[in-house]
Protein backbone atom coordinates (compact mmCIF):
# COMPACT_ATOMS: atom_id res chain seq x y z
CA UNK A 1 0.00 0.00 0.00
CA UNK A 2 1.38 3.16 -1.33
CA UNK A 3 0.93 5.38 2.28
CA UNK A 4 2.82 2.42 4.38
CA UNK A 5 6.24 2.55 3.58
CA UNK A 6 6.74 6.42 4.38
CA UNK A 7 5.02 5.31 8.18
CA UNK A 8 6.95 2.68 8.82
CA UNK A 9 8.99 4.90 10.96
CA UNK A 10 6.06 5.84 13.19
CA UNK A 11 5.70 4.14 16.38
CA UNK A 12 2.06 5.52 17.12
CA UNK A 13 -0.66 7.15 15.38
CA UNK A 14 -3.66 8.86 17.11
CA UNK A 15 -6.54 9.92 14.81
CA UNK A 16 -8.59 12.56 16.16
CA UNK A 17 -12.14 12.61 15.26
CA UNK A 18 -16.01 13.65 16.06
CA UNK A 19 -19.77 13.29 14.81
CA UNK A 20 -20.11 16.87 14.00
CA UNK A 21 -18.46 20.04 13.26
CA UNK A 22 -17.96 23.15 15.28
CA UNK A 23 -16.71 20.87 18.64
CA UNK A 24 -13.47 22.28 18.57
CA UNK A 25 -11.73 18.71 16.87
CA UNK A 26 -8.71 20.34 15.52
CA UNK A 27 -8.25 22.89 18.43
CA UNK A 28 -7.74 19.47 20.38
CA UNK A 29 -5.57 17.74 17.42
CA UNK A 30 -2.98 20.28 17.14
CA UNK A 31 -2.77 20.96 21.10
CA UNK A 32 -2.32 17.60 21.59
CA UNK A 33 -0.10 16.66 18.91
CA UNK A 34 2.47 19.93 20.24
CA UNK A 35 2.02 19.14 23.53
CA UNK A 36 3.30 15.33 22.62
CA UNK A 37 6.15 17.08 21.03
CA UNK A 38 6.56 19.65 24.29
CA UNK A 39 7.13 16.42 26.33
CA UNK A 40 10.30 15.34 23.85
CA UNK A 41 8.20 13.46 22.02
CA UNK A 42 9.21 13.39 17.86
CA UNK A 43 5.27 13.83 16.98
CA UNK A 44 3.97 14.52 13.02
CA UNK A 45 0.56 16.34 13.11
CA UNK A 46 -1.28 15.60 9.65
CA UNK A 47 -4.76 17.37 8.95
CA UNK A 48 -7.12 15.63 6.77
CA UNK A 49 -9.73 17.63 6.45
CA UNK A 50 -9.91 18.49 2.73
CA UNK A 51 -12.80 20.93 2.56
CA UNK A 52 -11.93 22.38 6.23
CA UNK A 53 -8.24 22.83 7.13
CA UNK A 54 -7.50 24.79 10.14
CA UNK A 55 -4.85 23.56 11.13
CA UNK A 56 -2.42 25.52 9.55
CA UNK A 57 -4.29 28.83 11.37
CA UNK A 58 -4.25 27.19 14.66
CA UNK A 59 -0.81 26.74 14.51
CA UNK A 60 0.49 30.34 12.99
CA UNK A 61 1.66 28.65 9.74
CA UNK A 62 -0.99 29.91 7.02
CA UNK A 63 1.81 31.75 5.32
CA UNK A 64 4.18 29.08 5.00
CA UNK A 65 5.04 26.24 1.55
CA UNK A 66 6.43 22.92 1.98
CA UNK A 67 9.00 22.14 0.14
CA UNK A 68 9.39 19.43 -2.57
CA UNK A 69 12.38 17.53 -4.26
CA UNK A 70 11.93 13.97 -6.14
CA UNK A 71 8.41 13.70 -5.44
CA UNK A 72 8.87 13.80 -1.90
CA UNK A 73 6.77 16.32 0.17
CA UNK A 74 8.85 18.02 3.35
CA UNK A 75 6.45 18.83 6.11
CA UNK A 76 6.77 22.19 7.82
CA UNK A 77 8.34 21.95 11.31
CA UNK A 78 6.35 23.89 14.76
CA UNK A 79 7.74 24.90 17.64
CA UNK A 80 9.90 21.85 19.74
CA UNK A 81 9.75 20.35 16.28
CA UNK A 82 6.45 19.30 15.50
CA UNK A 83 6.48 18.00 11.32
CA UNK A 84 3.23 19.20 10.10
CA UNK A 85 1.18 18.30 6.70
CA UNK A 86 -2.42 20.08 5.57
CA UNK A 87 -3.43 20.62 2.23
CA UNK A 88 -4.03 23.85 3.40
CA UNK A 89 -0.87 24.65 3.26
CA UNK A 90 -0.94 23.90 -0.25
CA UNK A 91 -3.56 26.07 -0.96
CA UNK A 92 -3.10 29.32 -3.00
CA UNK A 93 -5.07 31.19 -0.64
CA UNK A 94 -6.44 30.80 2.63
CA UNK A 95 -9.78 31.06 0.75
CA UNK A 96 -9.53 28.45 -1.98
CA UNK A 97 -12.19 25.89 -1.80
CA UNK A 98 -11.68 22.37 -2.66
CA UNK A 99 -14.19 20.96 -4.78
CA UNK A 100 -13.75 17.47 -4.44
CA UNK A 101 -15.49 14.35 -4.79
CA UNK A 102 -14.64 11.25 -3.10
CA UNK A 103 -12.12 9.53 -5.40
CA UNK A 104 -10.20 12.42 -5.57
CA UNK A 105 -10.47 13.44 -1.66
CA UNK A 106 -8.96 9.92 -1.17
CA UNK A 107 -6.43 10.06 -3.50
CA UNK A 108 -4.97 13.35 -1.82
CA UNK A 109 -5.10 11.49 1.51
CA UNK A 110 -2.76 9.03 0.01
CA UNK A 111 -0.08 11.08 -1.41
CA UNK A 112 -0.41 13.19 1.97
CA UNK A 113 0.29 9.57 3.58
CA UNK A 114 3.38 8.43 0.86
CA UNK A 115 4.66 11.18 -0.33
CA UNK A 116 5.29 13.47 3.08
CA UNK A 117 8.97 12.50 4.26
CA UNK A 118 7.37 11.99 8.02
CA UNK A 119 10.53 10.03 9.19
CA UNK A 120 10.97 8.57 12.16
CA UNK A 121 7.86 8.96 14.52
CA UNK A 122 7.01 8.22 17.98
CA UNK A 123 3.63 9.99 17.35
CA UNK A 124 1.76 10.86 14.24
CA UNK A 125 -1.98 12.91 14.97
CA UNK A 126 -4.12 12.52 12.17
CA UNK A 127 -6.85 14.88 12.35
CA UNK A 128 -9.97 13.77 10.61
CA UNK A 129 -12.70 16.14 9.39
CA UNK A 130 -16.41 15.08 11.15
CA UNK A 131 -18.64 12.86 10.55
CA UNK A 132 -18.14 8.94 9.07
CA UNK A 133 -17.78 9.62 5.28
CA UNK A 134 -14.98 9.63 2.86
CA UNK A 135 -11.95 10.87 4.77
CA UNK A 136 -12.25 8.89 8.01
CA UNK A 137 -12.94 5.45 5.76
CA UNK A 138 -9.60 6.45 3.80
CA UNK A 139 -7.38 6.83 6.51
CA UNK A 140 -8.81 3.70 8.53
CA UNK A 141 -7.95 2.18 5.25
CA UNK A 142 -4.75 3.01 4.22
CA UNK A 143 -3.19 3.63 7.68
CA UNK A 144 -1.36 0.37 9.31
CA UNK A 145 -2.31 -0.28 12.54
CA UNK A 146 -3.53 2.71 14.11
CA UNK A 147 -3.56 2.59 17.77
CA UNK A 148 -7.16 4.18 18.12
CA UNK A 149 -9.16 7.42 17.91
CA UNK A 150 -9.61 10.40 20.41
CA UNK A 151 -13.49 11.46 20.07
CA UNK A 152 -14.14 14.99 20.87
CA UNK A 153 -18.08 16.40 21.47
CA UNK A 154 -19.42 19.00 23.52
CA UNK A 155 -21.90 18.52 26.52
CA UNK A 156 -25.02 19.27 24.11
CA UNK A 157 -27.55 16.69 23.06
CA UNK A 158 -27.25 17.03 19.76
CA UNK A 159 -23.24 16.91 20.02
CA UNK A 160 -23.74 14.01 21.52
CA UNK A 161 -26.26 12.06 19.26
CA UNK A 162 -24.00 12.36 16.38
CA UNK A 163 -20.86 11.31 18.61
CA UNK A 164 -22.71 8.37 18.78
CA UNK A 165 -22.47 7.53 15.14
CA UNK A 166 -18.69 7.88 15.10
CA UNK A 167 -17.91 5.66 18.16
CA UNK A 168 -20.17 3.11 16.21
CA UNK A 169 -18.28 3.29 13.55
CA UNK A 170 -14.83 3.34 15.21
CA UNK A 171 -16.05 -0.33 16.35
CA UNK A 172 -17.55 -1.21 12.81
CA UNK A 173 -14.05 -0.61 11.06
CA UNK A 174 -11.84 -2.02 14.23
CA UNK A 175 -10.37 0.79 15.20
CA UNK A 176 -10.04 0.87 19.05
CA UNK A 177 -11.28 4.14 20.99
CA UNK A 178 -8.76 5.83 22.97
CA UNK A 179 -10.92 7.56 25.37
CA UNK A 180 -13.37 10.79 24.91
CA UNK A 181 -13.14 14.41 25.54
CA UNK A 182 -16.02 16.84 26.42
CA UNK A 183 -14.89 20.02 24.90
CA UNK A 184 -16.64 23.54 25.53
CA UNK A 185 -17.54 22.25 28.82
CA UNK A 186 -18.83 25.42 31.30
CA UNK A 187 -17.66 28.65 30.72
CA UNK A 188 -15.18 30.25 32.53
CA UNK A 189 -15.50 34.05 33.65
CA UNK A 190 -12.21 35.80 32.47
CA UNK A 191 -13.20 37.93 35.07
CA UNK A 192 -14.68 36.51 38.14
CA UNK A 193 -13.37 32.91 37.17
CA UNK A 194 -16.71 31.99 38.07
CA UNK A 195 -18.24 28.96 35.84
CA UNK A 196 -21.47 28.78 33.52
CA UNK A 197 -22.73 25.37 31.70
CA UNK A 198 -23.33 27.35 28.38
CA UNK A 199 -23.87 23.64 26.92
CA UNK A 200 -24.87 22.17 29.91
CA UNK A 201 -22.03 19.76 31.25
CA UNK A 202 -21.55 16.08 32.21
CA UNK A 203 -22.81 14.81 29.03
CA UNK A 204 -19.40 13.35 27.32
CA UNK A 205 -18.94 11.46 30.49
CA UNK A 206 -22.42 9.75 30.81
CA UNK A 207 -21.92 8.76 27.27
CA UNK A 208 -18.19 7.51 27.82
CA UNK A 209 -19.82 5.30 30.51
CA UNK A 210 -22.95 4.11 28.65
CA UNK A 211 -20.45 3.01 25.83
CA UNK A 212 -18.02 1.52 27.50
CA UNK A 213 -14.80 3.82 26.29
CA UNK A 214 -12.46 6.09 28.74
CA UNK A 215 -13.54 9.35 29.68
CA UNK A 216 -10.18 11.42 29.14
CA UNK A 217 -11.48 15.13 31.22
CA UNK A 218 -13.48 17.99 29.97
CA UNK A 219 -12.09 21.33 28.26
CA UNK A 220 -14.32 24.14 29.35
CA UNK A 221 -15.06 27.20 26.89
CA UNK A 222 -12.40 29.39 27.69
CA UNK A 223 -12.09 32.96 26.32
CA UNK A 224 -7.75 32.40 26.40
CA UNK A 225 -8.41 29.14 23.66
CA UNK A 226 -10.74 31.28 21.69
CA UNK A 227 -7.56 33.97 21.24
CA UNK A 228 -4.88 31.35 21.39
CA UNK A 229 -6.46 29.67 18.40
CA UNK A 230 -6.87 33.27 16.52
CA UNK A 231 -2.99 34.37 17.20
CA UNK A 232 -1.83 31.14 16.08
CA UNK A 233 -0.35 30.17 19.32
CA UNK A 234 -2.03 27.10 20.77
CA UNK A 235 -3.66 27.05 24.41
CA UNK A 236 -1.35 24.07 25.40
CA UNK A 237 1.56 26.50 25.76
CA UNK A 238 0.07 28.90 28.39
CA UNK A 239 0.12 27.92 32.11
CA UNK A 240 -3.54 28.62 32.37
CA UNK A 241 -6.35 26.28 34.23
CA UNK A 242 -7.20 24.83 30.44
CA UNK A 243 -3.95 24.31 29.84
CA UNK A 244 -3.60 22.43 32.69
CA UNK A 245 -6.72 20.17 32.51
CA UNK A 246 -5.60 19.65 28.97
CA UNK A 247 -1.78 18.38 29.83
CA UNK A 248 -3.69 16.06 32.25
CA UNK A 249 -5.47 14.42 29.31
CA UNK A 250 -2.52 14.18 26.83
CA UNK A 251 -0.42 12.72 30.04
CA UNK A 252 -3.68 9.86 30.34
CA UNK A 253 -2.99 9.28 26.46
CA UNK A 254 0.80 8.88 26.62
CA UNK A 255 0.51 6.28 29.78
CA UNK A 256 -2.99 4.55 27.71
CA UNK A 257 -0.08 4.09 24.32
CA UNK A 258 2.49 3.41 27.13
CA UNK A 259 0.96 0.35 28.38
CA UNK A 260 -0.65 -0.83 25.21
CA UNK A 261 2.69 -0.78 22.86
CA UNK A 262 5.64 -0.66 25.79
CA UNK A 263 7.52 2.32 27.46
CA UNK A 264 8.73 5.16 24.87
Amino acid sequence: MRGTKRLEGVRHKIAVMSGKGGVGKSTIAANLALALAMHGSRTGLLDCDMHGPTIPRILGIGGERPSADGGVIRPITVGEGLRVMSIGLLLDSRDSPVIWRGPLKMKAIEQLLGDVQWGELDYLVIDLPPGTGDEPLSVVQLVPNIDGAVVVTTPQDVALLTVRRAIRFAEKVKLPVIGLIENMSGFICPHCGGRIDIFRSGGGERLASEMGIRFLGRVPLDPSIVESGEDGRPFVLGSGKSAKIFKDIVNQIEKYLGEKGGAM
